[in-house]
């Protein structure tokens, strides 16, 4: 498996970029900006960009969603429910970037129990909301590895006050989808240092 974390946009988003070594196919999670340096690592590893997967519609998550179509042609994925924040500019994301929004449209609507193929590797979706209403995370199956985008960080959790947010709702996605995943399975967050299940479920404060 070809897999490589970057930090990209203004607000140091963790985006993924998981290739098959054999086939060349990749999908790229939560692309937040600076698609230059996406566009960069693919062509590295000489990569075919399969699928732009959204963890959550959140601005500093998604801003690179349209140039990296334009460049490649891959399809935009996202849960349904956060569908809708691809093309609707948000208070917050106004008050960050000012006019900088670039906004862009889904091509394919997620929901639990989906699977997305990426050469010989799958990823399962999981609905997972408490931070926005279609907010998902994807299991690596066969591997201990799951992308949690907001909803979990490393000794802490996605913040629930921004409009869609859920504090009881969030709490208990993490304790029975993640949780239980096992304690040997690493957490990919959208932000901060990579952590586990078995960390976080002994030093989270909010568990």
């Amino acid at each position: 498996m070809i897999q490589k974390g970057l930090e990209v946009g203004l607000l140091q988003v963790n985006c993924y970029i998981i290739g098959d070594e054999k086939t060349r196919e990749a999908v790229v999670i939560d692309p937040g900006g600076d698609e230059g340096e996406i566009l960069e690592v693919l062509k590295y590893h000489k990569l075919n960009l399969k699928m732009i997967i959204d963890t959550h519609g959140h601005f500093d998550h998604v801003d690179a969603n349209q140039p990296l179509k334009n460049a490649t042609g891959a399809p935009i994925a996202i849960h349904e429910l956060d569908a809708g924040m691809l093309a609707q500019p948000s208070a917050e994301a106004m008050f960050f970037t000012g006019n900088r929004l670039r906004l862009s449209q889904a091509d394919v609507l997620l929901k639990e129990d989906d699977v997305i193929t990426v050469g010989s590797y799958r990823l399962k979706v999981l609905h997972t909301p408490g931070h926005t209403p279609g907010h998902i995370s994807l299991v690596m199956e066969g591997h201990p590895y799951v992308y949690v985008g907001d909803l979990l960080f490393a000794g802490s959790i996605g913040r629930t006050d921004f409009p869609g947010g859920d504090f009881d709702t969030l709490i208990n996605m993490v304790r029975t989808k993640i949780f239980p995943l096992g304690d040997n399975f690493i957490v990919y967050p959208g932000h901060g240092p990579v952590t586990t299940v078995g960390q976080e479920k002994k030093y989270n404060p909010f568990f």
